[in-house]
């Protein structure tokens, strides 16, 4: 349903008492990530081939406007703190940070366009674009250029045949239902493009190797909470002590995977070599060693 219906059911919404509004948009946000899980199917295949494109070198680019910008710039700037993605192969384009013009609004369609051509993009690139409404100016140029640059698009909206479906490889429709207020998209819509995103963005990760067993074990310990966190990671995957995970840690200079396979016998010189040949992914790794000490060789032989 349009995001901007204006539904009969909610005449006098404003008398309703407050249990009664609180349930309403209750029912609205429920119904909002009951309707992701009718797009699973379609993240499933945006994310195999996002992955496909970002494990030989390409940028994730988000792009949005209002408040499905902000929603995608979220996601943006959590990336490289939860799973290590290098910050300068993800970005986030919305009216308000682009640097053509301070005053440049969603409706400017030129300015979408020519935030993306500034990024110069290549076929390795994912861009995902996001708008409620399908047919925000600035979001719908950017996504176009992209997709005539041959960068792979991936575009997320809640109003059915809107034009960001149209030049895209992946056209993700959300059916989110009808806002409260009506036209709020920050709601049901917002609600939904978050938990899509999430979604995607975590499956990609994992078929990137930077998901071991439910862990982030591409988290950067660059502060005390982080490298508690990485201590605990290391100490669940090869099941040891804490004061034992964290001795590991120290000495693979706090990069998670090199203390796993330092767990596991190997010198830091031997786990970065075995990660090398294994793309960085340690399930993938820790299957060599098996292999190797079952067949009673060194593991980087």
């Amino acid at each position: 349903m349009d995001p901007e219906t204006i539904s009969p059911r909610l005449r006098g919404f404003d008398t309703w008492s407050d249990m009664d509004i609180l349930e309403a948009l209750w029912q609205g946000q429920a119904g909002a990530l009951a309707a992701v899980h009718a797009i699973l199917p379609s993240l499933a295949a945006a994310a195999r081939d996002m992955a496909n494109r970002l494990e030989v070198g390409g940028r994730l680019i988000f792009a949005g406007a209002g408040t499905s910008g902000q929603i995608a710039a979220l996601e943006a700037a959590e990336l490289p703190a939860t799973f290590g993605w290098p910050p300068d192969r993800v970005r986030s384009l919305t009216p308000e940070f682009n640097p053509f013009s301070p005053e440049a609004t969603e409706d400017n369609a030129d300015h979408g366009a020519r935030a993306m051509e500034a990024l110069q993009l290549s076929p390795l690139d994912v861009v995902v674009a996001v708008a409620a409404s399908g047919d925000t100016p600035f979001t719908c140029a950017a996504a176009a250029h992209a997709f005539a640059s041959d960068a792979l698009v991936v575009a997320l909206f809640n109003r059915k045949n809107s034009l960001l479906g149209k030049a895209t490889h992946h056209s993700v429709f959300i059916d989110s239902g009808i806002e409260i207020p009506a036209g709020s998209t920050r709601m049901n819509a917002g609600t939904s493009q978050k938990a899509a995103l999430n979604l995607l963005s975590v499956l990609v990760m994992t078929r990137l190797g930077r998901v071991h067993d439910g862990l982030m074990v591409n988290l950067m310990p660059s502060r005390p909470k982080f490298r508690q966190r990485a201590t605990r990671i290391v100490a669940a995957i090869i099941r040891c002590s804490d004061d034992s995970a964290e001795r590991l840690l120290l000495q693979a200079g706090g990069d998670i995977k090199h203390a796993v396979l330092m767990g596991h016998g190997c010198e830091r010189a031997e786990a970065e070599a075995i990660l090398g040949r294994n793309a960085g992914n340690l399930r993938k790794a820790l299957l060599a060693i098996d292999r190797q000490v079952s067949q009673g060789s060194n593991p980087v032989d």
